[in-house]
């Protein structure tokens, strides 16, 4: 059912969205029966689990943090993660720009928003995302790529508003791309949607999905 529900979903959002399967407190069998099935991409929101599911599975799969990230465990990841999707602070983006300096890296980011009408969400507001792109410490650090944003909308059964939110974040991304980014042909991912809420956030231009308990089933905890 794994490798028959990524490939239905790869198919409705087409080649042009990246699919990221979100593993997260699922066991390294269910990750290594979506592998079997071509699926490289996968999203873990702990970084222990991340290392240890690392280190037992094959080393071609591409690995992303999609939850929020402490400065103090950044070290754990910066060897071999692939895409950071949560940074939501200055803080945070200067550890991971030392920590890949360390490895000889330049690792991949998202800036995440603040679209969603909960307070448990993180993310920068768009005026502190600009002050950030503004500060020369940022234009200064060489071991970080910022590849575009991402959000998370409010958990609600509102459809229009949960569009709303995910055309909020296009909105931010196409302004920051032009202003910022307009020579830097990495700058191009839009991450939102999951499994609730993806068909939305694929028809208002997301390029990245990350869905979790449609392929796996509900978490285990």
């Amino acid at each position: 059912m794994i490798v028959e529900t990524i490939n239905r979903i790869k198919e409705e959002i087409g080649e042009e969205v990246t699919l990221v399967a979100v593993s997260k407190t699922k066991p390294v069998a269910d990750i290594e029966t979506a592998y079997q099935g071509g699926q490289r991409i996968f999203g873990e929101n702990k970084v222990q689990e991340l290392v240890e599911k690392h280190e037992a599975l094959p080393n071609d799969i591409k690995w992303h943090l999609i939850g929020h990230l402490q400065r103090n465990k950044v070290k754990y990841i910066a060897p071999f993660v692939d895409l950071i999707h949560a940074v939501d602070s200055m803080r945070l983006l200067k550890e991971i720009n030392k920590q890949a300096a360390k490895n000889d890296r330049i690792i991949k980011v998202l800036l995440q928003f603040h679209i969603a009408q909960e307070d448990t969400k993180f993310g920068f507001s768009f005026e502190e995302a600009k002050e950030l792109l503004n500060d020369n410490e940022f234009v200064e650090m060489q071991n970080i790529n910022v590849v575009g944003v991402m959000g998370m909308a409010t958990n609600t059964e509102n459809t229009s508003q949960v569009a709303d939110e995910f055309r909020t974040l296009h909105n931010y991304f196409q302004i920051i791309k032009s202003h910022y980014f307009k020579f830097n042909p990495d700058f191009k991912e839009i991450s939102m949607g999951m499994s609730g809420d993806y068909k939305i956030a694929v028809e208002e231009g997301s390029t990245m999905i990350r869905v979790g308990s449609t392929i796996f089933g509900t978490r285990n905890y």
